[in-house]
C-alpha cells in the first residue's frame, strides 16, 4: 500500500548537517505535525559536497553524512515518532573527475572496452579524428601543452595495486593497461643491466610486459573481448603488485623510470615520452574551455564534472537503483523525488521501470509515492500516463505567489523599470536571445553532435540529401531557441497531441525568424522530430530518426534551463518575485478564478502532488518574494524611491558600474531581504557579505558584463565596491530601513496567507528547512545556511504550552501573535495548527473535494476562500490578499469591522456552526436566501487568516 505523506519537511544533508543532527530534531518535527522528512540526496557523493547531487557511488551512504548505524538510528527515530521519509534521488548524472568515481575511472582506463562504457552517454565516434575512441576530459586550467611543459601532469605508480596513473593535482587518470608495456620495457632494460638476464624478478617482469601487451585493445567492445580484457588486466596488476611486494628494487626502478618520463619543466624534449604515453590513452586531456566545442559526453547542463548516465540501459538502472529500491522494500524510505527527469532519454519508461522495481504489482502501477522535479511552462500539463503522483511543486509556488501580485500595478511597474534602465526590454525576445547565447557559448558541442546526426539522416534520403550540415545546424539553433517548453516526450512509437502542438509552434516560429531563402529544412526537422520522416524507411533509418528526436529533447531541456532559468531570469528585473524556477515573469498576477480552476483540476488529477513555496532551487525564499510582491501594489511610490536612491548613490558608481539593470536588481534585493529588526543606521557585516555574494552570482549568471567562464574582474570588483559603499552609507541605510518598514508587515501577511493556502489545498505541503519562521534567503548557497533549530523548538514549545493554559480561549493569544508579526511566531503557530488538523482529519486533505467560495462587498477582491469537504467533514479557508491596497498603505492588520465593514463570504450551503482553528471562536453563518453567508468582520476579527471547521 502506498503511503501518501500528509506533509513533508525538506532537510539539506551535508557534512555540517548529518544523520545525527537530523535525528536530534525528529521530535521537534513530529511536534510541529510533519509526517515525512524530505531528504536531499545522501548516497555517497564527491568529498565535501554541500548538496549531494554529485553522486559517485549509488550503493552506499555518504560517509560524510553518517555511518550506517547513525542512519539506522535516524530511521528508527522517525518510525518511533510515527514519521517516514521521502528521498531525493539523482538518476540523470554522476560526479566525475577527481579520483573517486570507480565507473568513470574504469572508462578512462579502458575506453570502449570498459564494462561501464555504456553507462555514460559518450560519443565514441565524434567528428574530430583525434577523439575517435576517446573521451575528452576538459579539466586543465590552461592549454594542454602549457600544462605539460609546466610539469603539472605526473605519471605515478601504486605498488600495492600494481597500477599506473597520470595525476593532475587531485584528478587521477588511469593509464591504459596495454600501455604498461611501454613503461615496463624501460624498467626491464634497466633491471637487465643491473641484475642479469636470468633474474627471476626480471623474468616475471618480462612475462608481464608480454601479458599487458596482449590485452584486447581499448576500442574492442565485443562482449567476449571486454570480458577478457577486464579479467586479465586485473590478474596482471595483481602479479605486478606481488612482484613489487617482494622486490623493493623493482619498485625503485619503476619509480625512477616514471620520474624520468615526467621530465623537467621547461625542457620540452624531456616531456616527449610522457606526451606519447598520454596520446595513447582512452582520454584526451584538454583545457576546460575546449568543452564548449569539443566535449563528447553528455553532461548535466554545462557542468563538466557531472556526467550523464544512460538510464535507458537496464543495467544502468539496476546498478544505480539497487540500494534505493532495497531501502524502499525495507520501509526505510516511503517515497522518492526524482531530480531532473527532463534529462532522461525516455522519462515515461524510467518512471514505469521505477514503479515496477518498487512494487509487487505486475502491471507497474503506482507502487511507491513518486514526485518529479518537472518544470512546467505556462500552458503545459503533466502527462497523466506517467505512473507518478505529480511535481515537486514549482508550478504551485508560482501560482500561489501570483495571487499576491496586483495586476493593476503592471503598467506602472513596467514603466518604472523601463525608465530606470533606459530601454523597453522585451522578455520573449530576451529568452530567445539568451537561449542562443548558451548554445553558442556553453552547449555548442552538443549542438554539433545533433547537427551531424541529423545530417546523416538527411543524406540517407534522396529528398533531403542536399541539406548541408551548416543549414541543418542553423535551423536546429532557431528551432531550439523558439521552443516553447523545456522538451517534448516523443518516442519511437508515440507522439502526443501536446508534443505535436509544441513542435509545430517551434517550427513556425523558427521559420518566421529565419533569414534563409529555403524554409524546407524546417519542414524536414519537423518531420524528424515527429518521427514521421521514418515512415516507409528501413528499420535502421527508423531507429536513427527516433534516436535523434529523443536526443533533441534532452538537449532542448538543457538549453531552456540554462537560457531561461539561469540567464534570462537574471537579466529581467521588472518584478523579481516572479523570477523563479517554473515562473513566468510576464504572468503579472493570478486571479481568484484562475487559482480556483487550477486547484479544482489539481484535486481531480494530481491530489497528491507536492506543494512548495520555497525549495533548495528557489531564486528567493517565500518570505522574500512575498515582500517584493508588495511593490506591485505601490508602483509609483517604488518608482520615486529607486530614482531617488540612484541619485543618492551615483557618487559611488564608477563609469557604468553597476549597469542600471544590475542596480535595479540590487535595490529589489535589499527591499526583499532587509533585516526585520534593523532600525539603526548600521548594517551587520554578515548581511553585506551575503548581498555581495548574491550580486556576484547574479551578474555572472546574467552573462552580460561578466560570467562564470570569462569573469570580468574589473566589473565584479567595482560591483562589490558599490554594494559595500551603499550598505555603509548611513543616509541610504536609514532610507531603505524606513521604506521597508512600510511594506514589511504586508509582506509577512502575504507569506502567512500563502503558507495557509499551501497547507490546505489539494496536495502534499512541503516546508523547506527553517521556513516555519521568517527566513529571508536568496539563491543557493545562501538558502543552505544552517538553521537555528534550538530557537524554533523553543518557540513551538512556548506556543504549545500557552495553548494548553488557554484551553479553548485562544482569542487573546491569537491577537498577541498578530500584533507581533515581526517575531515570526505567528507563522509557526499557523503551520502547527494546520498540520495538526491535517493529522486529525487525513481523509479530508488526501481525498477531500475542493470548492471555490467568493465574497461580496467592497473587500471582495481582497480575499481568497474555498472549502475542503469529505463526507460530513467540512472546513472553510479564508485569507486576505493585496493587503497594502486594501489598507491604503496603513500598517494595520486586515482584521475587524473597520477593514471588512460590508464584505460577506457566500457559502452556497445551508447555515452551519464553525470553530475557528486559530482563535477558538465559534461562528454561526447567517441565512442569505437559500444559502448562508459569513461576515468577514467576524471571520477575520482577531487573526489575519482563518480556517473554520464545521462542528459536528
Amino acid at each position: 500500500m502506498i503511503r501518501i505523506p500528509l506533509s513533508t519537511y525538506r532537510l539539506q544533508f551535508n557534512q555540517h548537517f548529518t544523520f545525527a543532527h537530523a535525528t536530534e530534531i525528529v521530535p521537534y518535527l513530529a511536534a510541529l505535525g510533519i509526517s515525512h522528512c524530505y531528504a536531499s540526496p545522501y548516497l555517497r557523493a564527491r568529498p565535501g559536497s554541500m548538496h549531494g547531487y554529485d553522486i559517485i557511488d549509488h550503493h552506499h551512504l555518504n560517509p560524510e553524512i553518517g555511518t550506517p548505524e547513525e542512519y539506522e538510528k535516524f530511521v528508527s527515530t522517525l518510525h518511533e515518532h510515527g514519521m517516514g521519509q521521502i528521498l531525493d534521488i539523482v538518476p540523470n548524472h554522476m560526479g566525475v573527475m577527481g579520483a573517486d568515481n570507480a565507473w568513470w575511472l574504469d572508462v578512462l582506463e579502458n575506453g570502449e572496452a570498459s564494462a561501464y562504457a555504456d553507462f555514460f552517454d559518450i560519443d565514441w565516434e565524434p567528428l574530430k579524428d583525434e577523439l575517435q575512441g576517446k573521451v575528452l576530459v576538459p579539466v586543465l586550467a590552461d592549454q594542454y601543452g602549457i600544462v605539460l611543459d609546466r610539469g603539472e601532469l605526473k605519471l605515478s605508480f601504486d605498488p600495492e595495486k600494481g597500477e599506473f596513473s597520470i595525476f593532475y593535482f587531485q584528478h587521477r587518470f588511469p593509464v591504459n593497461p596495454r600501455e604498461y608495456s611501454r613503461i615496463l620495457s624501460a624498467v626491464a632494460a634497466q633491471l637487465q643491466s643491473q641484475l642479469g638476464e636470468s633474474n627471476e624478478d626480471l623474468l616475471e617482469l618480462q612475462s608481464l610486459i608480454t601479458a599487458f601487451g596482449h590485452l584486447p585493445g581499448r576500442t574492442d567492445n565485443a562482449p567476449e573481448k571486454r570480458a577478457e580484457r577486464n579479467r586479465d588486466k586485473e590478474i596482471n596488476k595483481k602479479r605486478l603488485a606481488a612482484l613489487c611486494a617482494r622486490s623493493h628494487h623493482v619498485i625503485a626502478v619503476i619509480e625512477s623510470t616514471a620520474s624520468k618520463m615526467n621530465g623537467v619543466p621547461g625542457e620540452a624534449g624531456s616531456l616527449d615520452a610522457l606526451h606519447e604515453l598520454i596520446k595513447n590513452q582512452a582520454f584526451r586531456l584538454a583545457y576546460w574551455r575546449a568543452a564548449a566545442d569539443d566535449i563528447n559526453y553528455r553532461r548535466f547542463f554545462d557542468v563538466n564534472d557531472l556526467a550523464a548516465v544512460r538510464q535507458e540501459n537496464e543495467a544502468v538502472f539496476t546498478q544505480t537503483h539497487e540500494f534505493v529500491l532495497q531501502l524502499l522494500r525495507e520501509r526505510k524510505i516511503d517515497g522518492l523525488r526524482i531530480d531532473h527527469p527532463d534529462g532522461l532519454y525516455d522519462p515515461s519508461e524510467y518512471f514505469s521501470r521505477l514503479q515496477s522495481g518498487a512494487s509487487t504489482n505486475e502491471n507497474g502501477a503506482k507502487g511507491v509515492y513518486v514526485v518529479i522535479e518537472k518544470v512546467l511552462s505556462s500552458d503545459e500539463q503533466l502527462s497523466h500516463e506517467w505512473p507518478i503522483h505529480g511535481t515537486t511543486g514549482y508550478d504551485f509556488a508560482n501560482l500561489v505567489n501570483g495571487l499576491f501580485v496586483d495586476p493593476d500595478g503592471e503598467g506602472h511597474l513596467t514603466d518604472a523599470y523601463h525608465s530606470f534602465i533606459g530601454e523597453a526590454l522585451d522578455f520573449k525576445a530576451l529568452v530567445y536571445k539568451c537561449k542562443k547565447l548558451v548554445m553558442d557559448r556553453s552547449l555548442n558541442s552538443e549542438l554539433n553532435v545533433l547537427a551531424n546526426h541529423l545530417s546523416r539522416i538527411a543524406l540517407a534520403d534522396r529528398h533531403t540529401c542536399d541539406f548541408t550540415v551548416k543549414s541543418l545546424r542553423d535551423a536546429l539553433t532557431e528551432t531550439i531557441a523558439c521552443f516553447p517548453v523545456y522538451r517534448t516526450y516523443v518516442t519511437g512509437h508515440q507522439v502526443s497531441t501536446s508534443d505535436l502542438k509544441h513542435i509545430t509552434e517551434a517550427i513556425d516560429c523558427a521559420k518566421a525568424k529565419s533569414t534563409s531563402p529555403d524554409s524546407s529544412v524546417y519542414d524536414f526537422i519537423r518531420e524528424v522530430l515527429l518521427t514521421r520522416q521514418a515512415e516507409g524507411h528501413a528499420q535502421f533509418y527508423q531507429s536513427s530518426v527516433a534516436h535523434f528526436a529523443m536526443r533533441f529533447q534532452q538537449y532542448s531541456s538543457a538549453v531552456m534551463a540554462k537560457g531561461f532559468e539561469d540567464t534570462s531570469l537574471y537579466r529581467y528585473h521588472r518584478l523579481t518575485s516572479l523570477n523563479d524556477v517554473g515562473g513566468h515573469p510576464l504572468r503579472f498576477g493570478v486571479s481568484a478564478q484562475e487559482f480556483h480552476c487550477e486547484m479544482e483540476r489539481r484535486a481531480r488529477s494530481w491530489p497528491h502532488a507536492m506543494l512548495a513555496t520555497s525549495t533548495h532551487d528557489s531564486k528567493r525564499s517565500e518570505d522574500v518574494r512575498a515582500r517584493i510582491n508588495v511593490l506591485s501594489e505601490i508602483p509609483d511610490v517604488w518608482r520615486e524611491r529607486v530614482s531617488h536612491w540612484r541619485e543618492l548613490n551615483s557618487k559611488y558608481k564608477h563609469e557604468d558600474v553597476p549597469t542600471a539593470n544590475d542596480e535595479y536588481l540590487l535595490y529589489q534585493t535589499l527591499v526583499g531581504t532587509w533585516p526585520v529588526r534593523s532600525t539603526s543606521n548600521e548594517i551587520e557585516h554578515n548581511y553585506i557579505r551575503r548581498v555581495s555574494e548574491y550580486m556576484l552570482k547574479a551578474i555572472r549568471e546574467a552573462k552580460d558584463r561578466t560570467g562564470w567562464s570569462s569573469p570580468n574582474e574589473a566589473y565584479e570588483s567595482r560591483m562589490n565596491e558599490f554594494v559595500n559603499a551603499v550598505l555603509t552609507d548611513k543616509t541610504f541605510i536609514v532610507e531603505v530601513g524606513l521604506f521597508q518598514r512600510k511594506i514589511l508587515r504586508f509582506g509577512m501577511l502575504n507569506s502567512l496567507a500563502q503558507t495557509l493556502i499551501k497547507l490546505t489545498v489539494p496536495g502534499v505541503p512541503d516546508i523547506y528547512q527553517g521556513n516555519e519562521l521568517w527566513r529571508f534567503d536568496l539563491v543557493d548557497p545562501d538558502n543552505r545556511r544552517p538553521v537555528d533549530y534550538a530557537t524554533r523548538e523553543s518557540v513551538l514549545r512556548e506556543i504549545r504550552a500557552s495553548e494548553e493554559l488557554s484551553g479553548d480561549h485562544l482569542q487573546m493569544d491569537a491577537r498577541e501573535l498578530s500584533d507581533n508579526l515581526e517575531d515570526g511566531r505567528i507563522k509557526i503557530y499557523t503551520i502547527w495548527k494546520a498540520l495538526g488538523l491535517r493529522r486529525s482529519q487525513p481523509d479530508l486533505f488526501t481525498q477531500g473535494d475542493y470548492a471555490a467560495l467568493y465574497a461580496e462587498g467592497s473587500g471582495a477582491n481582497h480575499v481568497i476562500s474555498y472549502t475542503r469537504s469529505f463526507g460530513e467533514s467540512v472546513l472553510i479557508v479564508v485569507v486576505p490578499r493585496l493587503i497594502s491596497r486594501l489598507l491604503g498603505g496603513r500598517g494595520a492588520l486586515p482584521c475587524g469591522r473597520e477593514i471588512w465593514p460590508d464584505t460577506f463570504l457566500q457559502l452556497r450551503i445551508p447555515a452551519e456552526t464553525y470553530h475557528n482553528l486559530f482563535t477558538g471562536e465559534v461562528l454561526c453563518s447567517e441565512e442569505s436566501g437559500d444559502d448562508a453567508r459569513l461576515p468577514l468582520a467576524s471571520v477575520l476579527k482577531d487573526f489575519p487568516v482563518a480556517v473554520l471547521v464545521k462542528q459536528q
